[in-house]
């Protein structure tokens, strides 16, 4: 059965694989320096083997995002998912700060609470800004890199810092509609078919959780994740790029960028592929990351 503190809507899902993963999510309190009070952490962690794999999911997602990923990795690697602070079913306590340090906070006494060893850094989206902020941040929990049409190239500037109230609120009540995300998600993929009733019900699961609207809006006015720039070439992990060919969210110009500013890394092409290979292709993403996890370091 799927914890408790999972919404009620859990029981719309479809696909096995959502159903599994449901049930093997688990929450554990996490001490940070971030606030007196720990905080309640959902995770998913299947299989086991000597490096651990973790995923890093995107912007205003959850771990449901690796529902096809993760037990094609777990086959043979012990492969974990985690809710960045935030995002997902991880506690918004109040008082908590929302940014890219809080998240690099949170998620390194994750890292040293439960596993505590080199992991391979698996980031989508966003949470390929995530990891690669990580990675610079604590370069010795890392043994190796994945960016999945990685967020944090460009520089952007922060227009989040304006989303005072009620335009936060307006902003958040935009993410809500149920149309508005079905539209995100077609645009996600590059066979529009993949967006199904059951993806959509992945995708919203979290916004019943409480205090999801403080926490975003918190996280836009904060700036969220920048670029990284001439910051790039100080990760000396090996790195692998992973994009989708049809990548219609952040375009495809960035993984040639990645591949040329990290001197350690190969670019994968997936073809007929958009936004999210780990949904729409897993079989093949899965087979690239392994092959990579499982290559000599100076091969």
């Amino acid at each position: 059965m799927p914890a408790s503190f999972l919404p009620k809507s859990i029981a719309q899902l479809t696909e096995s694989t959502s159903i599994a993963l449901a049930k093997s999510i688990q929450v554990e309190p996490i001490t940070t320096p971030l606030n007196q009070q720990q905080i309640a952490t959902t995770y998913a962690r299947q299989g086991s083997g000597n490096t651990p794999i973790l995923l890093l999911h995107g912007f205003d997602s959850s771990v449901f995002e690796f529902r096809r990923l993760l037990p094609l990795l777990a086959e043979n690697n012990e492969t974990w998912a985690v809710d960045l602070l935030g995002f997902g079913f991880t506690e918004r306590a109040a008082g908590l700060p929302f940014s890219a340090m809080a998240i690099g906070t949170h998620l390194y006494y994750f890292w040293k609470t439960l596993i505590s060893q080199p992991v391979i850094l698996v980031g989508a989206s966003m949470g390929g800004a995530a990891a690669i902020d990580f990675t610079l941040a604590h370069p010795e929990a890392v043994k190796k890199l994945v960016l999945i049409d990685s967020a944090g190239f460009a520089v952007t500037s922060n227009k989040g810092k304006f989303l005072i109230p009620p335009l936060g609120y307006l902003a958040t009540s935009f993410l809500r509609n149920p149309k508005i995300r079905q539209k995100i998600s077609v645009n996600a993929y590059c066979d529009e078919t993949w967006a199904s009733v059951d993806a959509q019900t992945c995708a919203a699961l979290h916004l019943e959780m409480p205090n999801w609207n403080q926490a975003l809006i918190a996280f836009t006015k904060s700036g969220g994740y920048g670029g990284f720039g001439e910051k790039l070439s100080q990760i000396q992990q090996q790195t692998l790029i992973l994009w989708g060919k049809q990548d219609r969210i952040l375009g495809t110009a960035d993984a040639e960028k990645f591949q040329s500013a990290i001197a350690n890394s190969q670019l994968i092409w997936i073809p007929d592929c958009g936004h999210v290979p780990h949904l729409e292709k897993p079989q093949i993403t899965a087979q690239h990351i392994l092959d990579f996890t499982s290559k000599v370091v100076g091969s």
